[in-house]
């Protein structure tokens, strides 16, 4: 055991002096890294090629609306020879470009994509941007915390039309009378009472 934690602290302390790491550090027995857009490519080909983390598990984004970039990208990669995982954290704003990794790993391409559909950040070099989540046609990117939460339209069939149509988001409901008086309060009797009090039924 205490091997493996001096192995952890040698990769860990390696892996923070590589050129564009501004913060590496353990967070729940899980190295956490995080590196500046520009050099996140060289990064990831560094850990791939010298630190065996040969397979991207996931990548998702996190939207920070109030700051200038708005966007944390999280990749979380895997090393299945050392037994180890890293996620990898770098900044980007709406109209800046993340590089792809699907060049390293080519199973990237969906998660790129995803990303790309929920939350808008656009990757330099993936070469399909089409959406994978949404519907064809769909407008805006939903994860986005300034997306309104019923969205802008909404889909059903038209038996009349014959085909798919798209409505803009209606939220009519019928008028409610709402009786804030509890059920238990307006009732004298409740039912077994007169088994308690002895009364033949």
């Amino acid at each position: 055991m205490a091997d493996e934690t001096i192995e952890a602290d040698t990769v860990l302390n390696a892996i923070a002096a590589l050129p564009g790491v501004t913060v590496a550090r353990r967070e729940l027995g899980e190295l956490v890294v995080e590196v500046a857009r520009a050099d996140a490519h060289a990064l990831f080909t560094r850990l791939r090629d010298e630190f065996a983390f040969a397979q991207v598990m996931d990548i998702c984004g996190v939207d920070f609306l109030e700051r200038a970039a708005r966007f944390d990208v999280v990749y979380n990669l895997l090393s299945v020879t050392r037994n180890e995982r890293v996620r990898v954290v770098l900044q980007a704003g709406e109209s800046t470009p993340v590089t792809s990794v699907s060049s390293l790993w080519p199973s990237a391409t969906w998660w790129e994509r995803e990303v790309w559909d929920l939350f808008g950040i656009t990757f330099e070099g993936l070469a399909d941007h089409r959406r994978i989540v949404t519907d064809y046609g769909f407008e805006g990117h939903p994860l986005r915390k300034d997306f309104p939460v019923t969205g802008y339209v909404e889909v059903h069939y038209d038996a009349e039309q014959n085909a798919v149509v798209y409505d803009k988001v209606k939220l009519t409901q019928e008028f409610r009378n709402f009786d804030f008086l509890s059920p238990w309060e307006g009732m004298t009797t409740l039912p077994g009472d007169e088994k308690a009090r002895g009364e033949r039924i």
